[in-house]
């Protein structure tokens, strides 16, 4: 029986709404050895229940959290937050990219059938005292244009879990063409790749680019939408509308996912950010207003993180 695994069980997919699939209730990226960059986004509870609960009342029904071990994952306070909140929420694994691998994980030192072998008890006995199981593998990523030794390992071990558990994966790919390079290191894994989301596609706005993710069989997905810390993101909205209409008028929206990454501060409404509610609030109204249908739309909030989430 198909299912979506959420930090408090499995759920029947139908029972997965609007789903924003690329998000964080946590992380702290300066604790990492020779950080000191003081990215972090509060582990505050309070705070954090109250920005679901906007997400919630806007109409969302599920998040998926890919903070990965050694940056914040909590897997029990992931289901205290689904328990308060009433939110479906799906916790990922893995290992991030390079530069936050934490030195106890002994990526260099281990083997691919390792590592995959953590991420499949992983999905088999779940993490910590609760058991939370994992719903997804990532995000897994690479910190430049290429995959580094290390990061090709990590790929790999994703690959392989992948087949062993039927759990899709996601990826951290920025500013480049690199998830090519993901996707062809899981191709010769013999990874599904229609069960593949190359993340942060947005960063990178060609259109080539996202035919060929496309062309390859799997999923794009837009997540930094409603961020402004450099300037693309501050004004290129408008270029990403037109590539989304693009994208849609070649009959792509199947695959193609739409989310926020909140992953500092001042992304939290609370702090005077967007919250969790950018692409109720802002992003889809100006899809509507360029003529984006409601059922494009629900294709992209809703069927296809369902499709990328059901197991089995």
């Amino acid at each position: 029986m198909s299912h979506v695994q959420t930090v408090r069980g499995p759920v029947p997919p139908d029972e997965i709404g609007f789903t924003l699939p690329h998000e964080h209730t946590a992380i702290a990226l300066w604790h990492v050895p020779n950080r000191w960059d003081y990215w972090e986004l509060t582990p505050d509870d309070p705070v954090m229940e109250s920005e679901l609960a906007r997400y919630r009342a806007a109409g969302g029904s599920c998040l998926v959290d890919l903070t990965p071990t050694g940056v914040g994952r909590d897997p029990a306070r992931l289901a205290r937050l689904s328990e308060r909140t009433g939110l479906h929420v799906v916790m990922g694994c893995g290992w991030y990219r390079g530069a936050y691998y934490p030195p106890e994980a002994r990526i260099d030192q281990r083997t691919v059938d390792d590592l995959a072998d953590e991420l499949v008890r992983e999905d088999r006995d779940g993490v910590g005292a609760a058991a939370v199981r994992p719903g997804i593998i990532g995000e897994i990523g690479t910190d430049k244009p290429w995959v580094s030794p290390a990061e090709e390992r990590v790929h790999r071990a994703a690959a392989r879990a992948s087949r062993r558990t039927g759990l899709a994966i996601t990826t951290h790919a920025v500013l480049s063409a690199v998830g090519l390079a993901q996707l062809g290191i899981f191709e010769e894994e013999g990874a599904d790749l229609s069960r593949v989301v190359v993340g942060h596609a947005d960063s990178y706005p060609k259109l080539d680019h996202y035919l060929e993710i496309v062309r390859r069989g799997s999923n794009l997905e837009f997540d930094f939408l409603g961020m402004s810390f450099t300037p693309m993101e501050r004004f290129g909205e408008g270029r990403l509308v037109e590539l989304l209409q693009e994208l849609l008028s070649r009959g792509h929206g199947d695959r193609v996912l739409l989310s926020q990454d909140v992953c500092h501060n001042g992304q939290l409404a609370t702090y005077g950010g967007h919250g969790y509610t950018y692409l109720h609030e802002t992003f889809l109204p100006r899809l509507r207003a360029a003529g984006v249908s409601a059922a494009e739309i629900d294709r992209m909030t809703i069927d296809n993180p369902r499709r990328i989430l059901a197991i089995g």
